[in-house]
């Protein structure tokens, strides 16, 4: 998803926001019950040795500059891989396997710079262009990784303005931000339009910031809490609004969706980002993981 609004600074944080989204939402509901009884069965199931981030294959295995560069990169172009026939998917092949999904892009990305690209410089990837981007991010399959166009927009944006206003690197962001998790996403959320996830509901602009909360996830799990991923208020952030784990909560029953909502979706109607329904599936979601804790 990319929403590239005027920035809003009175806009609600992801937390009330998904909190005030529940409490008017018409179509979608939660189930407190069920909301305990998931709790309950993912403790039961949940290692508690969590794997560490940098033991993905493709995940960067150091915590330095060259990594925060790569997974700012990444988490700027984060959005829409999903087909709609689970036949015709664009994938990468690297390394150990052939990749899907988000990890396509992380295989792509990875692959280019073994050819020697520097994808993940802001000064390279503020003046790509189509016919070069599409090369690097060129598939296995004969299915093309969608929106090249958007993707395009979104890194020459992002790339300019880290070039002139941050020296050409993420990493002094991250250093203006006196190790605050919530100052680093109201920064990247003010200096790249790109990550401005906003809409407006019940008169209100409500935030969700699904990929900028990424991003400083992504940082803390790479440095495992330490360095550049020290962040003294990290559980500030939320979940990451997306449309996969509705999906898992309405299965489990933690989240419910009216009738109406139901056909619309059995019939594939697509919504467009900023729809209500749209805006309550997500909103929910935070709620939802909210009451969980």
């Amino acid at each position: 998803m990319v929403r590239n609004m005027t920035h809003n600074s009175s806009a609600m944080s992801p937390r009330d926001s998904g909190r005030f989204i529940t409490e008017k939402a018409k179509d979608v509901t939660i189930s407190k019950t069920a909301v305990r009884q998931l709790a309950e069965k993912l403790l039961e199931v949940v290692d508690k040795q969590v794997q560490r981030w940098c033991s993905h294959e493709l995940n960067p295995k150091v915590s330095d500059e060259d990594a925060v560069n790569w997974i700012f990169m990444c988490d700027v172009i984060n959005f829409s891989f999903w087909s709609e026939d689970q036949d015709k998917k664009f994938c990468v092949k690297y390394g150990n396997g052939t990749w899907t999904g988000y990890w396509s892009l992380c295989a792509a990305v990875n692959r280019a710079l073994k050819e020697g690209i520097p994808i993940t410089s802001p000064k390279y990837y503020a003046t790509v262009n189509e016919d070069t981007l599409s090369h690097l991010l060129r598939s296995d399959s004969q299915y093309e990784m969608p929106m090249i166009k958007e993707r395009v927009q979104c890194l020459n944006e992002v790339g300019k303005i880290l070039v002139e206003k941050y020296d050409g690197c993420f990493l002094n962001c991250i250093k203006k931000c006196d190790q605050s998790a919530q100052k680093l996403l109201q920064l990247i959320v003010t200096e790249f339009p790109c990550f401005r996830d906003v809409a407006e509901f019940e008169d209100k602009t409500v935030a969700l910031y699904k990929r900028a909360q990424i991003l400083i996830a992504d940082i803390w799990a790479c440095c495992q809490g330490e360095g550049h991923g020290k962040f003294t208020d990290i559980d500030t952030v939320t979940m990451f609004a997306d449309y996969r784990i509705p999906q898992a909560l309405v299965h489990f029953g933690v989240m419910q969706y009216s009738e109406a909502l139901k056909r619309k979706l059995k019939e594939g109607h697509l919504f467009e980002s900023g729809d209500r329904e749209e805006v309550e599936i997500r909103g929910v979601t935070i709620w939802a993981v909210e009451v969980g804790h």
